[in-house]
Parts: structure tokens; C-alpha cells; sequence
């Protein structure tokens, strides 16, 4: 039976790739499955509709909390041009040096990943960032990359993220936080080599691709619609609180949102900017909240006795334990995330890491080492995500060119913390 669970997996990868059903549908069906080939009664316990679609459905319900109100902080960031104005200061600092201003746009971008990650995330620091680098004679693809990079670097401190994994997984966020602390060094290395080796290698063209926005300082603050100095610590807030003051995450996000709301809002529209702002953040985390409604079904299903049961041979014949094998099968198994592959942890790699902790094959905080450096992979490279078109597409160029450009950087940084994952768990 393991042996047609495993199939059923790899069909709803292919169902995936070839995008005959949404992700979040593909995922929703394939534990259903896996619910009724692990022999799962249709109610009761350990059943498909009580186990699998009742609890399983509101598993990651704090991440959906947290997603919300990142969402909800990121909309605040565009609404009152902290965003914005981050991304003009470092333009204005760099004047025309291209490697500089790349490595400004590249800060923005980090700190704006901390809040948000995705599109939105890409937005904030692209729609300034990206001309104002095109403009100086940064490549397009570097340019695109560039942003991508700069949300890596950020990724690792992404507080919904922690809630995710630290849900999913069933591991404190304490130890979340200690593993993402160990990747960042990777992420902000390869994040850097990549600006300077590319800026530099790629030489400067000077094309304007984008000749509607207007990327020259103004004289006037009003024009610029530039947020107070202190209202630029709004991104920064919830970072210092969660990982400074080691703060809850929505509370942390919390303080974020109403230290950007007071700093940037008069008293008398605050009610309609609070509630404008939270209406926008739920179009943006509708996509990722049906996600993780789905990964949440995954998850029950894999955890399933009879799926337990029947995969726990399987994988444990293929799966590497020492430490150097480890390393390296994984390290070569990095292209398994792309493309919404079977090692995407926002995909079938979710439940793939649910059969390794349930069958107790690696320790749940190993499979943590394995899912966010795979992470680092699909957040920048994988052409079908939403941060690596956007990003693309207003650049210019092709998801497929900023995924051949980028991926040997976040490559690294998956092996970087791999290595950590194998010296620290293994």
C-alpha cells in the first residue's frame, strides 16, 4: 500500500506541474487519497471526514493569524509610503552608482521580507527599487534578482514563517528562531555575492523600462509623499520584538501594525485607514490562507496510522543517515522544489515532511533544517512563485532567466544549511 500511496503523491505532483488543478485543490484531494488508501474510516476516529477535513483544516490556524496581519502590515507600508520611501532614500544615496544602489534596494528588500513575504513582499521594494536600479544600468535580470535576493535575506526572520513551521512541525518557536538565526549568515552571503558578482560581471546597460515611473527625488516632501524618519522603524518593530524581546509573533505583528498606523496617520483617520488596510490585507493573504487550509488536510492525512504505517519501510530504505550523505543527496535533490515540486514545502514537500517526523525517520527539527533551506530555493528561483514573475515581468525579462541567474546563489545557501542541519541534529 505504500508503494500506491507514494504513486497517488507523485500523480498529484503531476497535477501540480501541469497545473490541471490549483495547488491548494491538488493538495486538498491527494489526502483524501492517502485518507482512504491508509484505510481510514469515512467518521470517527483517525477518519477522512472528522480527522483529515474537520481537524485537519484549522491545523495551521495561528500562521493564517499571522499571514493576515503580516498582510495586513505590508498594506499599511504601501498606504502610508514607508515603503516607498525607504526604497527613495537609498536611490537618492546611491546617485548613479549602480553596485550601491543594487545594495540598497537589496536592504529595503530584506527588511521588507521580514514582514511579508510573496508578491506583496516584491511590490513594496520593486516598484520603485527595480526602475530606479534599471535606470543606473543595473541589468534587468540582475535588477529582478536582486529584489528576489533581498527577500531571501529577509525570509529567515519572517515571523509568519515561524508560526508556520513551528505549527507544522510541532516544534517551539524557540527552536525555529535558532535555526533561522544559522541560516541568515548564508542567505545575507549569497545575497551579497550575488549583487556584486553580477552588477559587476554583467557590466551596466542603460535601458528604461519602465519610463512611467519617475524615480528622480522632487523638491517637495508632499510630492514625494514621504512617512516621518520614525515611521521608517515600522518593519523593523516586530523583528525586534519577537526576536530582541523574544515577543509572541502576533503581538510582535500587532506592534508593527499600530507602530506604522500612529507614526504615519492623524487620530481622525485612523478608523478608516485601520480598516482599509485590514480589508486590503485579506485580498492579499486570501491565496496563501487556502493554502494553508490545505496543507493542514495534507498533514492529518500522512499522520494517519495506516499512512504511517505503510510508508515508514519505504522511506526509511532510502533515506540517507549519515550526516556527509545526508548533505549531499539533499543538496542534489535542490531542483525537487522548483517548478511547485515534491520537496516545496508549500506544496506535496509538506507532507513529505509530516512522513518524516510521524514515521520517525529524522528528528522533527532536522526535517526544519531541510524545509526552510529548501525554502531559500523556491523563494527566489522558482519561476512559477509569485515574488519570482512579478518581479520578472515589471523587469522585463522571463521568470525562466532570473531562475537561471539566481539559482546557483540560493543553491549554496541550501547547502549551507544543510551542512548546519546535518553537524547540529544528525
Amino acid at each position: 500500500m505504500g508503494v500506491v500511496i507514494l504513486l497517488v503523491m507523485a500523480a498529484g505532483v503531476a497535477l501540480m506541474l501541469t497545473r490541471r488543478l490549483p495547488t491548494a485543490f491538488a493538495l486538498a484531494l491527494l489526502a483524501v487519497a492517502i485518507a482512504f488508501l491508509a484505510g481510514a474510516p469515512l467518521t470517527g476516529k483517525n477518519s477522512v471526514l472528522d480527522t483529515v477535513l474537520q481537524e485537519g483544516a484549522p491545523t495551521l490556524a495561528a500562521t493564517m493569524i499571522a499571514i493576515i496581519l503580516g498582510s495586513w502590515l505590508g498594506k499599511l507600508l504601501d498606504e502610508t509610503g514607508i515603503a516607498g520611501t525607504l526604497v527613495r532614500k537609498i536611490v537618492e544615496f546611491g546617485g548613479d552608482r549602480p553596485t550601491i544602489v543594487a545594495l540598497g534596494v537589496l536592504a529595503v528588500s530584506a527588511l521588507v521580507g521580514t514582514v511579508t513575504g510573496s508578491a506583496p513582499a516584491a511590490m513594496l521594494a520593486g516598484i520603485i527599487g527595480i526602475p530606479a536600479m534599471i535606470a543606473v544600468g543595473v541589468p534587468k535580470v540582475t535588477a529582478a534578482g536582486t529584489v528576489l535576493m533581498g527577500i531571501a535575506v529577509g525570509i529567515p526572520f519572517e515571523l509568519p514563517l515561524w508560526q508556520f513551521f513551528s505549527t507544522a512541525l510541532e516544534l517551539p518557536i524557540p527552536t525555529v528562531r535558532g535555526f533561522m538565526v544559522k541560516l541568515f549568515p548564508f542567505a545575507l552571503a549569497a545575497a551579497l555575492a550575488f549583487v556584486l558578482v553580477e552588477t559587476r560581471r554583467r557590466g551596466t546597460e542603460h535601458a528604461w523600462s519602465l519610463k512611467s515611473v519617475d524615480v528622480k527625488p522632487r523638491s517637495r516632501r508632499e510630492e514625494l509623499g514621504d512617512a516621518p524618519w520614525y515611521a521608517l522603524l515600522a518593519p523593523a518593530v516586530p523583528l525586534v520584538l519577537a526576536l530582541g524581546f523574544e515577543l509572541a509573533i502576533i503581538p510582535s505583528l500587532l506592534a508593527g501594525v499600530l507602530y506604522a498606523l500612529v507614526t504615519t496617520t492623524r487620530p481622525g483617520g485612523m478608523n478608516k485607514r485601520l480598516l482599509r488596510t485590514l480589508y486590503g490585507g485579506f485580498e492579499v493573504a486570501a491565496p496563501p490562507l487556502v493554502l494553508f487550509i490545505a496543507i493542514g488536510i495534507l498533514l492529518a492525512a500522512v499522520k494517519l496510522p495506516g499512512a504511517v504505517d505503510a510508508l515508514e519501510p519505504l522511506v526509511k530504505a532510502v533515506s540517507p543517515h549519515n550526516p556527509v550523505v545526508f548533505v549531499l543527496v539533499f543538496t542534489l535533490l535542490v531542483p525537487l522544489c522548483l517548478y511547485r515540486g515534491p520537496l516545496n514545502v508549500f506544496g506535496l514537500g509538506a507532507g513529505i515532511a509530516g512522513v518524516l517526523i510521524a514515521t520517525g525517520i529524522y528528528p522533527a527539527v532536522a526535517v526544519l533544517g531541510m524545509a526552510t533551506s529548501y525554502n531559500q530555493v523556491f523563494g527566489v528561483a522558482d519561476p512559477t512563485s509569485t515574488q519570482t514573475v512579478w518581479s520578472a515581468q515589471y523587469a522585463g525579462v522571463t521568470p525562466q532567466q532570473v531562475m537561471v541567474r539566481t539559482l546557483p546563489y540560493v543553491w549554496a545557501v541550501a547547502l549551507g544549511g544543510l551542512c548546519v542541519t546535518a553537524a547540529t541534529y544528525l
